[in-house]
């Protein structure tokens, strides 16, 4: 992270440098640090600067201009995500720096941080990554400034970005760029800004053509087809080459890379990570403290929810580290002087799929589908309830290890289905609350959200019988989304009942936000169901808003009233 660093390993001069708006955490949970260490593995000098001063061009100098490439990540999260919350307020924490402290990224990171590397290293190739980058690769609708905006590309500068989990691409880029060869262009997940000569003379009859950028500035409704396009084309197997006109200047989005798995997957994470921030802090990066005793078992997801951009990032298909790999993982972690005796988290994106493949059979490899688990299982998911139960029974049998918790989202459709695992996981890897997330309660919201309404109640039942069979209190923790596009307080009356009901009352709510590319952004600003494409309402005002909210927590919203009426006296 500094020239003294680099002095002292004897290094000249780095062969990439990663400009990151997270703090530094070396932990594979971490994006900069994962791809830092995939490079370092391949042999090349890697320097990190995280969350540099994007008011002094200086801040990234100081390890001096890298041989290959600049790679710029926002962090694990959107910046603007990172800044503001649902109402569209400035944070009052940023878990991603050094002491939570927030406003040491700035807006549109991803952008800032890319032309600051063009002006400090003339010459030098910028390749874009990350989250914000991923979601934001095409022309999409920003919800904190209220506006479309074209492609990421455009406004960076960048000469390329890398899509996904990025860790093939990233090999590749970096080769081509050490053997002397300039050209990066069809390297699978990953998008290129054409000039307009180059746009001119390209052949694009492979192909898929999507709304222009012009062609939303006209009419916002393109933005449904562009969705929708992009959506099915998240498939390595099948996905198309697309392109995208900005003015006169294309932008070409190369198919993604096949997912990681295997052999290959577990290497991954048997890295020497040091699992730690960098020494060079001296207060606790927030968003460690929840991770750094957690175990990442897999990747991608397969649910294919539209408010979500996890299936659009990671993509839809599952790979899984093998039991081995993660067990020797947990040794590691017991063997640490920080460890206390619990495993955090045994996670991914959907832990109980770990273990499922999808994408193994002809049906898969030629399906444009989003979701393998809506509107119901496909019968080509196989899921392994087998390898799930021997993963759980395995990790609590380690030395040193007196708990082992599941904290990441469990899909409660599969749980229903591997009845053995669920025992399993009630019994011996709930902290005494398990968070789940229903979403909603009204079928025609959680029919566009791709949920279904009948999972939840039957999960519930089954979690309390099991609970009640090992001895155990425990609680469900729900969580719900209020403000979907479709939802009024009349679909919102829905979970409002059943929460009276069953006499909970909420910590915490969602207030929804239409992230980048996802399928519920189209619905929010085009008024138009994602099926049907037929008018639907759309709550915006920060008051209706604010009533759907308070329609999950009414015990606020009634002291919210009193003081009100306080006021007035």
């Amino acid at each position: 992270m500094s020239r003294a660093e680099m002095i002292a390993r004897g290094w000249d001069e780095l062969d990439v440098l990663i400009i990151t708006g997270d703090a530094y955490v070396d932990h594979p949970s971490f994006g900069a640090a994962l791809v830092g260490r995939v490079l370092e593995a391949k042999g090349y000098l890697v320097g990190i600067i995280a969350q540099p001063d994007w008011r002094n061009g200086e801040s990234i100098r100081a390890m001096g201009p890298p041989r290959l490439f600049v790679g710029v990540t926002a962090g694990n999260l959107d910046s603007m995500l990172s800044n503001y919350t649902a109402a569209r307020h400035k944070r009052k924490e940023d878990v991603y720096s050094e002491g939570g402290v927030p406003g040491r990224r700035p807006n549109h990171a991803a952008v800032v941080y890319s032309q600051m590397a063009k002006r400090a290293f003339p010459g030098v190739p910028v390749v874009l990554g990350g989250m914000e980058a991923s979601m934001r690769r095409v022309a999409h609708y920003d919800y904190w400034e209220d506006k479309l905006r074209p492609s990421i590309l455009a406004d960076a500068k960048a000469d390329l970005l890398v899509y996904g989990m990025g860790e093939t691409a990233v090999r590749e880029i970096a080769q081509r760029l050490a053997a002397g060869r300039a050209d990066l262009g069809g390297i699978l997940g990953t998008a290129l800004l054409l000039g307009a000569k180059a746009t001119a003379a390209a052949n694009f009859s492979d192909c898929l053509v999507l709304p222009s950028w012009e062609d939303l500035q006209a009419d916002k409704i393109h933005l449904m087809r562009l969705t929708k396009v992009v959506e099915a084309q998240q498939t390595p197997h099948c996905g198309r080459r697309m392109v995208q006109m900005h003015g006169n200047r294309a932008v070409v989005i190369e198919p993604p890379a096949m997912p990681v798995d295997g052999p290959d997957l577990d290497a991954l994470y048997e890295l020497p990570f040091q699992r730690r921030p960098h020494p060079s802090y001296v207060e606790a990066v927030p968003g460690f403290a929840t991770i750094k005793d957690s175990i990442v078992v897999s990747r991608g997801c397969a649910g294919g929810c539209t408010f979500c951009g996890l299936g659009l990032h990671q993509g839809k298909f599952l790979s899984s580290r093998s039991v081995d790999s993660v067990l020797a993982e947990i040794r590691t972690l017991a063997a640490s002087e920080a460890f206390r005796g619990t495993v955090s988290d045994l996670g991914g994106p959907t832990a109980n799929l770990y273990g499922a493949r999808n994408g193994h059979v002809d049906a898969c490899k030629a399906c444009h589908r989003p979701s393998c688990l809506w509107p119901a299982i496909c019968a080509n998911l196989a899921i392994d309830e087998q390898r799930g139960i021997d993963l759980l029974r395995g990790a609590r049998a380690q030395p040193g290890v007196k708990h082992v918790f599941v904290q990441s989202g469990i899909r409660m459709d599969v749980a229903l289905r591997t009845p053995t695992y669920l025992r399993e996981l009630v019994q011996h890897h709930v902290s005494g609350h398990m968070k789940v997330a229903p979403e909603h309660m009204h079928p025609a919201v959680l029919r566009r959200m791709r949920r279904t309404a009948e999972d939840f109640p039957a999960f519930m039942e089954k979690f309390f019988e099991e609970s009640a069979a090992a001895g155990k209190e425990q609680y469900l923790v729900p969580y719900f989304i209020s403000s979907f596009p479709g939802c009024t307080d009349h679909e919102m009356g829905a979970v409002e009942e059943f929460l009276r009901k069953e006499k909970w009352n909420l910590q915490q709510v969602q207030d929804f936000i239409p992230l980048p590319m996802t399928a519920a952004a189209a619905m929010y600003v085009t008024g138009l169901d994602f099926d049907s494409e037929q008018p639907i309402p759309v709550v915006r005002n920060a008051g209706e808003r604010e009533r759907q909210k308070r329609a999950l927590r009414p015990n606020l919203a009634h002291r919210a009233r009193n003081r009100q009426l306080d006021t007035v006296d």
